[in-house]
Parts: C-alpha cells; structure tokens; sequence
C-alpha cells in the first residue's frame, strides 16, 4: 500500500478587539499565548518553550491521558511587528509526524479592531488529520478573541 498525502491549504479569518500591537502581543508574549493556545487541559504538558525571534521557535511537548505523547515543534522565520509572523512547524505523535505547515498570520488595523488572516499551507499523512487540524484552529482563534477581550476588560 502507498503511502497517502493531503495537500492543503486552509484561510481563517478574525476580527479582533484592539489594535494590531495588541493582537501581535497575543502571539509573542509566552503567557499571552498560552492563555488561549493551550487547547488540551487534560493533557500532562512536559515541555513548554518558547523563543519569539526570527530563528527562535516554540516546542510544546504533552502526553494525553491514553499515554500518547504529542509534540508540536516550530521555528519562526520571519516577524514583522504589529504586521506579521510566518512559521513552519511539525506536529509528531509518539515520535511521528503526522503533519508539516507554513503559517502566515497578518493583522491589519481597521476601525479600532484588527483583521488577523492566518493562512496554513500544510501536509498531511491522513486527511482526517486536516480536517481535525482546521476545525481545531478556527476554535482556538474564538479562544483568543475571549482573551483578548477578558485583558480589555481588565485594563478598562
């Protein structure tokens, strides 16, 4: 049997509260991110990096109740302020990968909120990964539109 690959490239789009240096702070600030990046509470975290610069990257390693330890593993390459962040990154199970992706996330400023477009080119070992991976972000994106509206409240 072959071995199977999906190529595929998924656009989500956010309006955010703020700003777009507002916005940027929740994607290069450690415990910004991780207040709406952290999508598993009940898996065990063994390792949490984060280096935000060009050549940098981010390293998050879990393992899930079953045992089954995940990794993700990305190095950023280019960091415009306020602008953009474009990454590649690697997600591995038990030693695997299962997926490879180029990530461009833009904000763009409008009104007082910003427009976040984040654009995944990825490639996948089982379609059913991307699908699961899509769906995953687009609720991790609502996850930071709630941060970043608690920190507005809180900062009000």
């Amino acid at each position: 049997m072959g071995v199977t690959v999906d190529h595929r490239t998924f656009v989500i789009e956010r309006e955010l509260p703020g700003n777009p240096g507002h916005a940027f702070r929740f994607w290069s600030d450690h415990q910004l991110k991780r207040r709406w990046n952290a999508c598993h509470p009940d898996w065990t975290v063994e390792e949490d990096w984060f280096d935000f610069r060009v050549d940098g990257g981010e390293r998050m390693v879990w393992h899930m109740p079953d045992g089954t330890a995940q990794a993700m593993l990305a190095t950023f390459l280019e960091i415009l302020p306020r602008e953009r962040i474009v990454y590649a990154y690697t997600m591995r199970t038990n030693g695997i990968a299962i997926s490879s992706s180029l990530v461009t996330v833009e904000f763009v400023g409008r009104e007082g909120a910003t427009t976040m477009t984040f654009t995944e080119q990825a490639v996948f070992g089982d379609p059913a990964d991307g699908d699961i991976r899509e769906a995953g972000t687009g609720i991790g994106f609502t996850r930071l539109q709630q941060a970043m509206l608690e920190d507005d409240l809180a900062t009000n």
